[in-house]
Formats: structure tokens, C-alpha cells, sequence
């Protein structure tokens, strides 16, 4: 039996009634209950399936391939099937809700991306992702303010996706939550073509085709797709057009050459906000006037290209990669005309194109050391974007949601230098773990916008930190691992939270928050058909990044004093039957602010994080080529405000079907899906934007909802 794969979960729910502050406390019992009886009766389809993620093997953490069972900390490794299983893949939610620690709330806002958090990292993010870093085949998917973008990942070409949780994920870098890597497909075997098509309610379509294979010695992947709709919610329509291509290549018997290119554009995407409470009761799918008044939208246009060189000598590699590209964005708000009165205003608008580049270095050496064999890992990685930055009025006259005069220009550059080293000892039945990096961060400002009263707000600022982690795991017996590890994680302000102050300008004092992360933990297999990971975990951080206030439309940031978070993460996986297989996942967290700070009290929770949350998943395999599933979320309420004053988002717990078919004739593969979500129709907040200075806390998540496709390929 092959060690097992860390499994994944996505939260859960708790009382849906509003809780008063004072009343906080461990969920009731009643509610705890159910969160683990989502969990423990749950499972997914592709366990049943014959590439199961059980086998899967991990890089996150040591960059050598090992078995989760063998990391001594957090890591899952989820395979991505190539038939249509997994639904119309256009999200990263629709395959990581599984993951234990990890929040991934789709919005139903395709202008703001996807809301994503681990260990309550990167719920405060008011757009895209900050706390947790992404990278793609490689390259980063975060700037180096720690700023990222899910929409950049092709999940049609994607093989696997790597969650990185706890200490060893400060090893990384500039965040503290985790890393999220996604691995695409290497071109392999008989060239082949696919084709799919996918349709749901309120005009949501995906069309995509590909091509994959090896010819020559030369691997293959290409992909492209476009995906439409018009919105659950009103004013929420989007279409996202993704190209990807992948070519491998062996110069010699001891190298290999990797060349990546993709592309994401989405016009014209409608941003609906977020709702308040009384619209929310009233209307779930409705859209403030404000939206509609001055018709907040975003464009994206993105494009990058990368190569990665790796290169054995003996048991040791070289590993080169680099990598560039271009982001342009053009966001239309809905900032009161009168707020942009002041001379210190940047508009409603913003406006940027970004140039980025990178360059990584790596070298891995495996020598046996006395009783046991070390792998030693040194490098150095270089990050550099810089946005030609510019705000405008949205107005022009009497008309709104036009671009009006120009009221920002400027240069934003950040650069990101960071050696580090990491060495893994196995000695016997015990591994030791040790990884330093030290991260060197620069922002710097050029502004081009003087004009009277508005001075110039030119300036730089630079943060550096050493993260060291380190980890130990014991072999218990072969179907035991215990190991335990702890390390200190480093989190800049990104340029979003440095780009408005209260009396004008950039706010270059935010320091950056540091926090202290330990973690125990388990990875077992129970009996001969259960696979168990289970995770306790504290972090304490000093200077969390938080919102201090509003003024003009625009939030600015402070840093609070300290937090603390502390959870446990349950995993399991078991075959109950030869055809029927579950999996499911637990998440207990609580995450308070550990110190008063500008009139929140001790105490009080951190906005966006549920304490409880669970996924699981009942599959059934009667016979080859047909799968069933019932899918359980569930997730607790969750403050939208640091005071907690607000209405708390309510706890939910969802209920989704699956049906999926496949065959084959000769040359052919087909696969049909048929998914029903939200089998109750049940009204849920998917996502909140906290502390939002307008009460426009919530975002509905979709009522019952179909879709269907099909998918074929040809294999040559």
C-alpha cells in the first residue's frame, strides 16, 4: 500500500444567527457535530478513480519529490483528471475546496477574483490574493508584494495543485499563510486532440480545445478556452479567454528544457460589490445603485512566457529558470464624484500596465552523510514588477463611469532579492528538516503628478527579513508518522495597502507583520483501507496588516497589534465498499486579536475567518466508467469588521450532486458530466469584503444551480 496523500477540505459552517461579541466561545456543540459528520461521511469521486490523489507526490516544501506521508509538515498534493470530472474548471475553487486549513470562496465577482485564505492568511484580501503565495510551473503568480492572481492558472492543462500550509511555507518567501502551486501536464505518449463543452444556467458557457503529446522526442501541450456568463447576481457578467502552450524538450540524456507561454484576457468585466444586509435580506442577487450609477467594470489583459533548464550531474541538479511578462488593468469604481474634489485625490479610475521579470537559480546535492543520506537545497531567487500607474476621475461633466481627467501618474517598482538553503537529514526512521531564507524587499515610488496642493509623494522603503523553519519527522511504524515543526513567517504591505493614507500620499510607515508558527502532527493509515492526516497548529503575529479607516472612497491601513491563531486540521480518506469510497476534511480554528488596538478590543475575532469548517464527498463506482457523488460544504459565520458590530455572515452548509460518465471506441475518449450544486437552494454569503466603510459587506453565492458537458479526445 503507497503512503497516503494529505487530503483536502474546504470550511464549514456555524450558527446562523448573529452572535454577540460577548458571547464567543467554542462552537456549540450541536454545530460541531454536524461539521464532523460532513466530514466523516464524506468522499470524493475521484478516489474511486484510477488516478487517485493518494499516489501523488509533492515538491512544495524540500523542491525533491517526496510523499506527503513523508513531509514533516502540511502538504496535499490534488490530481487533476483529464475527463471532465471536475467540472468546467474556470475557478481553482471548484478543486481545492477539499484542502484542510484552506478557504477558497468564490465571489460570483470575476472582477475581483477569487477570495483565498489559508490558516485565516488572506482573509482580509479586498481583491485577488495576498498572504498566500501562487506559483504556475514555476513562475510566481504573486508580485512581490505579495499580491496575487488565481485567474492566471489554466487548470485545463494543469496536473496537479500543491497546498503548502504551516512553517515550511515561510521558506518561500514574502507571505505567511502558504503556497498554492499548480504543476501542468508534460507532453506525453500518442499526440492526441480534445475538445469540450460546457453549459449552465444564466448564459454560462465553456468551450475549450487542446492538443497534447510527444513527437520527435519533443512534448507538446496546448490549450485554449473561453468562458462566459452572465452572472448569478445582476450586473456580474464576465468572459475570460485563456491560451496556454508547453513544449519539453531533452537537449541530452541529462537535461531537460521547458518552455511555458500563456495568456488570460477578460474585457469588460462587471463588478456588482458587495451588498449590505438589509439588501442581502431583501434580495441576495441584487446590485447596489452605485454599481449601476457609474458601471464599475475591469479589463485585464495578461500575458507571460517562461523556461526552465534542469540539468543532472550524478545524484545532483542544476535547476535555471526565468521568466517575464506584461499586465495591464483599467478598473472603473464607484468613488463619489464629490469625494474626488480634494487636490490629493487619485479618481475613481485606475489605470496600470505592469512589466514583470524573474530569474531563479537552484542547485540540489544528495550525499550520504554517516548513518543516513542528506539532500541539501541552495539558490537564489529575483523578483522585479514595475506599474506605469495612472488614476483618473470617472466622470466627465454630468456623466459617470467614463475616464475623466487624469489625477495620478506614476512608477511603481518592487523588487524582491532572497537567497535561501534548506537541508533534509534522513537518518533510520527519523527525518530532519532545516530551511533559512532571507527575503530583501524594495519599494520604490516615482511620482509624476505635481500639481498645486497635490506635492510630490516620491519615496522608497525596503523590508528585510530571515525565515528559518525547521522540522522533524519520526517513522513511527511503517503506518505511523508523528512530526512536529515550527518557523517565522514575513508579510510586506503590498502596493494596494501602501497607496492611500489618511492625509494624502503613499503610507510607507506600515511595517511589515511577522509572525511564529508551530505545528503537530500525524499521518497514519487506519487499517487497510483509511488514511488519516491530522494537524494541531499555533501562530502568533505581531503587526497584522489591517484597515484603519476610510476617507474619499478609498481605504487606507495600519498595523494592529497581535494576533493569534490556533486550529486543528482533521484529513481522512477510507474505501468502505470495492465501489463506494469517501473522503473528507475538518478545519477547528480560532483566530482573535490577541491585543487591543484603536478601540478593538482583546478578543475579538479576526474578520473572514470561520471557526469551523468542513468538506466531504460520498462516491459510488458501480462499474467502469461511471461515477456518482454527493458533496457536503460546510462553514461557520464570520465577521465582516474588526469591531465584530456588524451582522456576522451567516454559518451554511450545502449539499452538490455529480454524475460523470465515460467511454471509449478505438481511438476515442468521451466523458459527459452532469452537476447539480446547491441542491437545497439555499441563500448563503459566499464571500465577504471586510471592513468595507460603506457596509457593502456581503457577496451572495449562487442558489441551486445545473450544468452540464461533454468532453472528447482522439488519440492519433
Amino acid at each position: 500500500m503507497m503512503p497516503p496523500t494529505a487530503h483536502a477540505f474546504s470550511p464549514g459552517s456555524t450558527d446562523p444567527a448573529r452572535r454577540h461579541p460577548n458571547t464567543r466561545g467554542r462552537p456549540a456543540p450541536q454545530r460541531l457535530c454536524l461539521a464532523v459528520l460532513c466530514a466523516l461521511t464524506a468522499t470524493t469521486a475521484s478516489a474511486a478513480d484510477s488516478e487517485k490523489t493518494l499516489d501523488t507526490v509533492v515538491i512544495s516544501g524540500s523542491w525533491v519529490e517526496v510523499s506527503p506521508f513523508d513531509a514533516p509538515y502540511s502538504v496535499d498534493g490534488v490530481r487533476l483528471d483529464t475527463n471532465a470530472g471536475q467540472g468546467m474548471r474556470v475557478n481553482v475553487s471548484e478543486v481545492l475546496g477539499s484542502v484542510p486549513g484552506v478557504v477558497v470562496q468564490n465571489r460570483q465577482n470575476y472582477a475581483q477574483d477569487l477570495q483565498i485564505s489559508v490558516r485565516g492568511f488572506g482573509a482580509r484580501a479586498a481583491f485577488g490574493v495576498r498572504g498566500v503565495k501562487l506559483i504556475s510551473d514555476g513562475i510566481p503568480a504573486t508580485n512581490p508584494d505579495g499580491q496575487g492572481q488565481a485567474a492566471t492558472f489554466n487548470l485545463d492543462a494543469a496536473e496537479r495543485i500543491e497546498v503548502l500550509r504551516g512553517p515550511f511555507a515561510t521558506v518561500y518567501g514574502n507571505h505567511a499563510g502558504g503556497v498554492i502551486q499548480l504543476f501542468s501536464r508534460d507532453g506525453k505518449g500518442a499526440p492526441r486532440i480534445r475538445g469540450s463543452v460546457f453549459a449552465g444556467e444564466h448564459g454560462t458557457y465553456k468551450i475549450g480545445v487542446g492538443a497534447e503529446g510527444e513527437k520527435n522526442g519533443i512534448g507538446f501541450v496546448l490549450d485554449t478556452s473561453r468562458f462566459e456568463t452572465n452572472g448569478e447576481r445582476d450586473y456580474s457578467a464576465a468572459r475570460r479567454d485563456q491560451s496556454f502552450a508547453k513544449i519539453t524538450l531533452a537537449p541530452d540524456e541529462d537535461s531537460k528544457l521547458t518552455l511555458l507561454v500563456s495568456n488570460l484576457h477578460q474585457p469588460n468585466t462587471e463588478d456588482p460589490l458587495g451588498i449590505t444586509w438589509a439588501t442581502y435580506q431583501r434580495d441576495e442577487n441584487a446590485v447596489e445603485p452605485v454599481a449601476l450609477q457609474y458601471r464599475t467594470r475591469k479589463s485585464i489583459d495578461h500575458v507571460q512566457g517562461g523556461a526552465r533548464y534542469e540539468r543532472r550531474f550524478g545524484e545532483d541538479r542544476l535547476e535555471v529558470q526565468a521568466y517575464a511578462g506584461e499586465r495591464e488593468v483599467i478598473q472603473y469604481q464607484s468613488i463619489p464624484k464629490a469625494a474626488q474634489g480634494s487636490p490629493t485625490h487619485a479618481g475613481g479610475i485606475i489605470n496600470f500596465e505592469r512589466s514583470f521579470h524573474g530569474l531563479g537559480l537552484r542547485w540540489i546535492a544528495q550525499r550520504e552523510m554517516g548513518a543516513g543520506k542528506l539532500t541539501l537545497t541552495t539558490g537564489v531567487d529575483y523578483d522585479s514588477a514595475e506599474d506605469d500607474r495612472q488614476g483618473y476621475q470617472n466622470f466627465i461633466g454630468n456623466t459617470l463611469g467614463v475616464k475623466g481627467a487624469l489625477r495620478r501618474d506614476e512608477i511603481n517598482t518592487v523588487t524582491s532579492t532572497a537567497p535561501y538553503i534548506q537541508a533534509t537529514w534522513r537518518q533510520s526512521d527519523w527525518d530532519w528538516s532545516l530551511g533559512v531564507r532571507h527575503s530583501n524587499v524594495r519599494f520604490k515610488v516615482q511620482d509624476h503628478y505635481i500639481v498645486g496642493p497635490n506635492g510630490d509623494d516620491s519615496g522608497s522603503g525596503r523590508y528585510r527579513k530571515t525565515t528559518p523553519a525547521v522540522g522533524v519527522l519520526w517513522r513511527a511504524t511503517p503506518l505511523l508518522n508523528l512530526y512536529a515543526s515550527l518557523g517565522t513567517g514575513f508579510e510586506t504591505p503590498t502596493l494596494g495597502e501602501i497607496a492611500y493614507s489618511p492625509t494624502g500620499g503613499f503610507n510607507l510607515g506600515l511595517e511589515p507583520s511577522i509572525s511564529h508558527q508551530f505545528e503537530l502532527g500525524v499521518k497514519a493509515y487506519v487499517g487497510e483501507n483509511t488514511r488519516m492526516n491530522l494537524a494541531a497548529f499555533q501562530i502568533n503575529t505581531d503587526n497584522e496588516i489591517v484597515v484603519a479607516g476610510a476617507g474619499g472612497g478609498r481605504s487606507y491601513y495600519t498595523n494592529a497589534g497581535k494576533t493569534l491563531r490556533q486550529g486543528l486540521e482533521l484529513a481522512l480518506e477510507t474505501e468502505l465498499t470495492r465501489t463506494l469510497s469517501a473522503r473528507g476534511a475538518l478545519t477547528m480554528m480560532r483566530a482573535t486579536y490577541d491585543e487591543a488596538f484603536a478601540g478593538v478590543p482583546e478578543g475579538n475575532d479576526i474578520p473572514g475567518v470561520p471557526r469551523v469548517s468542513a468538506w466531504g464527498e460520498l462516491a459510488w463506482k458501480p462499474r467502469a466508467g461511471l461515477t456518482t457523488a454527493m458533496e457536503a460544504v460546510h462553514r461557520s459565520a464570520v465577521e465582516v469588521h474588526d469591531a465584530n458590530a456588524d451582522e456576522a455572515a451567516p454559518a451554511y452548509t450545502l449539499f452538490n450532486l455529480r454524475l460523470v460518465t465515460e467511454q471509449e471506441s478505438g481511438p476515442w475518449s468521451f466523458s459527459q458530466t452532469l452537476r447539480l450544486d446547491n441542491v437545497f437552494d439555499r441563500k448563503h454569503v459566499a464571500a465577504v469584503i471586510i471592513g468595507d466603510r460603506n457596509g457593502r459587506y456581503y457577496e451572495a453565492g449562487p442558489g441551486r444551480n445545473v450544468y452540464g458537458g461533454v468532453q472528447a479526445s482522439y488519440r492519433f
